[in-house]
């Protein structure tokens, strides 16, 4: 058996592995479990009672988060024209076109998400090999390929902390709902937004129920296991 560290158990020690805690005590204890020297993300797991290989029952969507992630987003955009300058004045990093598909299919990924307008599709279309597997493939379910005079909102969005999650095969959504250096509060409402969008999206086709199971970990931790019937008070 692979011998734990000092960290692993100093958290197993903390957390009730079977116990579901209540929102605001779940929350505290997953941010006192990330005891890295870095500033460790707090993701979120949540089981749904879905079958993804249903197309009826995919779950997938967008989200914004009240607080952001806590963590610096580049942006990419495909655009030209006036889309362009609205995109860089939005605070892209990167903002072009055929430069970009070529650097991309070179195998540069130095950006977290990107946008395209619709009438470039064509083109970006050629980076689906590459870009969909990673998860930053544009796509106009989760926002991202948009209308031109939509660009300069759609950047600010994702900067702000605009996340996009999809079912796994598993039927467990993960998720970052924010970073060790925030506060208690912050990382709770965005635990709560993300919490509504899900039900938000819940498939009519969906039988039985449908939220089963949620816990919280710091990339580091110990993952925190939520009261479902707290969480759901929380969000009414």
């Amino acid at each position: 058996m692979a011998k734990r560290s000092k960290r692993w158990n100093s958290g197993r020690e903390a957390v009730e592995s079977q116990h579901r805690y209540g929102l605001d005590e779940g929350v505290a204890l997953a941010l006192k479990c990330a005891s890295a020297k870095f500033d460790e993300s707090i993701d979120i797991a949540v089981r749904l009672g879905v079958d993804p290989r249903h197309a009826d029952q995919m779950v997938r969507g967008a989200v914004s988060l009240p607080n952001g992630t806590g963590k610096p987003v580049r942006v990419l955009v495909f655009a030209q024209g006036e889309a362009a300058t609205a995109a860089e004045e939005a605070g892209a990093e990167y903002v072009g076109v055929d430069e970009y598909v070529q650097k991309i299919q070179g195998g540069w990924l130095e950006f977290d998400k990107a946008v395209a307008t619709r009438d470039l599709m064509g083109k970006v279309g050629r980076l689906g090999r590459i870009l969909g597997p990673r998860g930053l493939m544009p796509n106009p379910k989760v926002g991202t390929v948009v209308a031109p005079d939509q660009v300069a909102y759609t950047v600010k969005e994702l900067k702000r902390g605009r996340i996009d999650f999809r079912v796994e095969r598993a039927g467990i959504v993960h998720a970052p709902v924010g970073r060790k250096s925030m506060d208690e509060a912050a990382v709770r409402e965005n635990v709560v937004a993300l919490y509504k969008e899900l039900m938000r999206l819940r498939p009519a086709s969906a039988k039985g129920t449908y939220v089963r199971s949620i816990a919280l970990a710091s990339t580091m931790g110990i993952g925190v296991r939520l009261d479902l019937n707290d969480l759901a008070r929380a969000a009414t």
